[in-house]
């Protein structure tokens, strides 16, 4: 059964989250470290594999006037070494922030563990994709 992959792309990591076969619900799968672009890519192909992916969702962080800034621009050059899948940008403006709020609502320690906060973008990205296609 095919599934989507979420993606939260950051210049030290990448949140990856998956959705759940019916497409309802998105999980945190884990952070991709990403020491060199090479190794990330690498690593995210591993996990498009393993999953039978065929739809990317990229967080796609806007500036808040929705003008495409550097990060932006950062993410969609990532996404350039995906061709083998369909790639959708979805607006993440704010998600880290929530992320966070919801990780301390958990009773989680982020601010050690900043990959947390990666994941649960990542998760936040693909539900707010998933939510729209309902």
């Amino acid at each position: 059964m095919d599934r989507i992959l979420g993606l939260d792309i950051g210049t030290k990591r990448i949140g990856v989250a998956i959705s759940d076969p019916l497409f309802i619900t998105a999980q945190p799968l884990k952070a991709v470290f990403r020491t060199s672009d090479e190794k990330a890519i690498n690593e995210i192909n591993e996990i498009i594999n393993e999953y039978k992916i065929k739809t990317i969702i990229a967080g796609l962080p806007k500036n808040m006037d929705g003008s495409i800034g550097s990060q932006a621009q950062n993410c969609i050059d990532f996404m350039k070494n995906f061709s083998s899948v369909n790639v959708i940008f979805e607006d993440e403006r704010l998600t880290s922030k929530q992320a966070e709020f919801i990780l301390k609502e958990q009773g989680k320690k982020y601010t050690k563990q900043k990959q947390l906060v990666d994941i649960e973008s990542a998760c936040l990205i693909l539900q707010q994709y998933m939510d729209k296609q309902q």
